[in-house]
């Protein structure tokens, strides 16, 4: 049966929500940015899909659900009518000889992910995996089985596949949720993806500070993420198509919604050279940040009040769960 849904919020969960129930309901989005979500979590984010990398700061079943929800985005991007780049050929996360002890703990807080497990790296197999970094590090650690996308394509192929499908966009929009009414007018389910949007709803709600340059540097041809472990400032530094780079930190503890600040810059792009020498003829495109919704015991939580149900929490695993998340959440439709 048709059911008439509402969606509030057009970023990560909010799309793969639309995604998942346009084919078979009549669907009306609420979206106080553009189509283009730009201040949402998930058009900031380097949409790394890191089991092993992050399990070793969230729990073993979220890990898990991690490699689960890699499988899901592989049927998701299918189902699109443009193409997202996709990549699975495992992260490479290195150190400097200084930082070798940050290295050696962030392995020791590892866990298992099935028969995946880290894969111990001197300098020549660096190289064989990596070859511009040849004789730059002597040691480092080999992640199988992790992958990533390019979020800005399929935050556009998203879009244009549900306007094919006929769903209802509210773009510019403040929502005023009032049971299973939106501004007014009922629906049979609505589906409250806003993240940190719906503090209001979730006081407990705190919003985790990333920042992240966007790079287009045609000297540097790394092929897979790459993890520069610090005892400061750790980042990463994501590949995407035509030899654009995502450099980001990996969180910092505070609700500011700034631009991203000089220091930060600095400490980004300094660290990134150090990886590669050929950053510094980079061309910067572009220096944004953003906030994660987290709880306090950073995990996603799927509720359910009435008519309403809320997908929120996602933290730093956004592209990493968001498919499992969404699936369980979009399944209480029909225990309903």
């Amino acid at each position: 049966m048709s059911l008439k849904i509402a969606i509030l919020g057009f970023g990560l969960t909010g799309r793969l929500t639309a995604l998942a129930l346009a084919k078979e309901h009549q669907l009306s989005v609420f979206e106080q940015d553009d189509e283009h979500a730009s201040n949402s979590a998930g058009s900031v984010a380097a949409a790394m899909l890191a089991p092993l990398a992050e399990s070793v700061l969230c729990e073993q079943d979220l890990a898990l659900q991690g490699l689960n929800s890699i499988i899901r985005w592989q049927q998701i991007l299918r189902e699109l009518d443009d193409a997202v780049y996709f990549q699975q050929t495992g992260s490479l996360v290195v150190a400097h000889q200084q930082d070798k002890g940050d290295l050696q703990s962030f392995v020791s807080r590892l866990k298992p992910l099935e028969s995946y497990q880290a894969q111990a790296l001197v300098g020549t197999q660096i190289t064989d995996l990596e070859p511009e970094l040849a004789g730059r590090f002597h040691q480092g650690v080999y992640l199988p089985c992790e992958g990533q996308l390019d979020n800005q394509a399929f935050y556009c192929a998203s879009f244009k596949k549900l306007t094919s499908q006929g769903v209802q966009f509210n773009f510019g929009c403040k929502v005023e949720l009032n049971a299973h009414q939106v501004n007014g007018q009922s629906y049979d389910y609505v589906f409250d993806c806003r993240g940190l949007g719906a503090k209001q709803a979730e006081p407990l709600l705190r919003g985790v500070r990333g920042e992240v340059a966007r790079l287009y540097a045609p000297e540097v041809n790394l092929t897979r993420p790459i993890r520069l472990m610090h005892p400061r400032y750790p980042i990463y530094i994501a590949p995407k198509p035509n030899h654009q780079f995502v450099i980001g930190a990996t969180e910092i503890e505070s609700q500011d919604r700034g631009k991203v600040t000089v220091r930060s810059t600095l400490e980004l792009l300094s660290a990134a050279y150090t990886v590669h020498s050929g950053f510094a003829e980079g061309r910067i495109e572009s220096l944004q940040s953003g906030l994660r919704p987290a709880f306090a015991d950073n995990r996603p939580k799927v509720t359910k009040q009435g008519r309403v149900i809320s997908i929120n929490g996602l933290y730093r695993h956004g592209y990493l769960l968001a498919p499992q998340v969404v699936d369980d959440a979009v399944s209480l439709i029909a225990k309903g």
